[in-house]
């Protein structure tokens, strides 16, 4: 076969073949790289809503009881019986206990008593006490079931013993009478058994080691317990009127004292009561403050150390967190420079200019109010100057701008960029301020406003 010298071998191209799949990941990759270069160098600022709200400090003390209380002892030794219930008031002359000298009456009584059933009366009695219990049992003061223990077994004992009372002819010809003392009552009061050694305390004597807890001592007086004469066998309050002692700070002293009387909330039971406000500071610098009361006396009677929440006066308004507050200076203008013109109502001033002759004339400036008394503005110092003459409407007088002011407020972010807000404190602690609402230059509810007033920079833009 004949060859032909024109034929040239041409080298094959594959088509180019374009994964979409790879194309579609590395665009995807390369958004990734940038969303996070972007969010790692761009600013960030964190918006706070506004809410209404309220602040309370901790005004939760543990205070000392101080009452008048007067210990009555033993006149001779023998085993003590009572007749009364603690915390009870009894009169003058009612029978409170008795001292047998021969140990024999509780077993008399015993015997009388072993087949005696309880009235309907008698039942509810125990079972108020029993209820009351259950109902105001806080686990914190486990000490108040034996509070309650002894409560119920003074109340066993006054049912028990009344039937006997009522006849004391059988004691007489049970040949007891004789070895038998019947004690009544020196006053009119309320009955506790129980001593501390608190019973003669005064605010003058006030240490802070009587607050100590573990040091307290309260010694139960028990019924057919064998007493010796001068032993204390029951006190008496004979007094309405009584006190809580607690130890504050001399801010919080002065602030109780300002206000003279101040509402309580007694913890155990959650009552509240209106304590006259007094103090007296120790040797040693300890401020201790005292709340007198007039009533409610009876309720906390067995009670020496008394947990208490003062409740005073809260002020509400839009609560906002301290980190928010900044402090900016403004030009202070009198009120009579304000004017309305240019081509909006918007507010602003006439400055004076002079014309390439040198002729005067003005300018309308429109600026921001951002508070006020009640002869001058606060205006905005990003279009105004120090040094700059500003026309009274209607008048050829002037004013030269020099005069400065601050302002408390914070930035609200609701158009998207720091807005400067006056605010009024009304109360704040560690970590919140409580602001007055709607203000004429201020805060208003659901407002977003700069967490950090430090990162920003008024009329920043904010990229959220």
């Amino acid at each position: 076969m004949e060859g032909n010298g024109n034929n040239k071998i041409v080298k094959y191209r594959r088509p180019l073949n374009i994964n979409i799949g790879m194309v579609i990941f590395a665009v995807i990759f390369v958004y990734i790289v940038i969303c996070v270069f972007m969010y790692f160098t761009q600013k960030h600022i964190e918006g706070y809503q506004v809410k209404t709200g309220s602040l309370s400090a901790n005004n939760i003390y543990r205070g000392i009881a101080l009452r008048d209380e007067e210990i009555v002892n033993a006149s001779q030794a023998g085993y003590v019986n009572y007749y009364a219930r603690e915390g009870e008031r009894v009169g003058v002359g009612n029978l409170v206990y008795t001292l047998d000298e021969s140990g024999r009456l509780a077993e008399y009584m015993n015997a009388e008593t072993s087949g005696a059933a309880l009235t309907g009366s008698d039942l509810t009695e125990l079972k108020t006490e029993i209820l009351g219990f259950v109902n105001n049992f806080d686990q914190r003061y486990f000490s108040s079931v034996y509070d309650f223990k002894y409560n119920v077994k003074g109340t066993v004992l006054k049912l028990a013993n009344a039937s006997i009372l009522e006849n004391i002819d059988k004691i007489n010809s049970s040949g007891l009478s004789e070895l038998v003392s019947f004690c009544n009552a020196p006053a009119t009061g309320i009955l506790v058994y129980s001593v501390d050694g608190y019973e003669d305390l005064t605010l003058e004597q006030f240490t802070e080691e009587l607050f100590d807890t573990q040091n307290y001592e309260k010694v139960q007086l028990i019924s057919n317990e064998l007493v010796e004469a001068g032993q204390p066998v029951y006190k008496i309050s004979t007094n309405e009127d009584w006190s809580i002692v607690i130890q504050a700070s001399q801010e919080k002293a002065e602030e109780l004292l300002e206000e003279k009387f101040v509402k309580v909330k007694f913890l155990k039971n959650q009552d509240t009561s209106w304590g006259e406000v007094s103090s007296y500071t120790n040797p040693e610098g300890d401020i201790f403050v005292k709340l007198t009361f007039t009533n409610s006396m009876v309720t906390f009677c067995t009670d020496r150390f008394i947990d208490i929440e003062l409740i005073l006066e809260e002020e509400s308004g839009l609560k906002i967190p301290n980190s928010s507050i900044v402090e900016k200076e403004f030009f202070i203008v009198p009120k009579e420079y304000l004017t309305k013109g240019g081509n909006s109502l918007n507010e602003g001033v006439m400055r004076e200019t002079y014309t390439e002759d040198g002729t005067a004339t003005t300018e309308f400036i429109e600026t921001t109010i951002y508070g006020e008394t009640e002869t001058e503005y606060y205006l905005d110092d990003m279009t105004l100057r120090i040094g700059d003459d500003i026309v009274m409407p209607d008048s050829e007088e002037t004013f030269t701008i020099s005069k400065r002011g601050s302002l408390t407020g914070v930035y609200n972010i609701n158009k998207g960029y720091a807005d400067f807000k006056q605010i009024n404190v009304l109360y704040n602690n560690e970590e919140y301020s409580i602001v007055k609402s709607n203000t004429q230059y201020g805060l208003s509810v659901y407002d977003y406003i700069v967490l950090d007033a430090a990162s920003v920079v008024d009329d920043e833009l904010i990229y959220e």
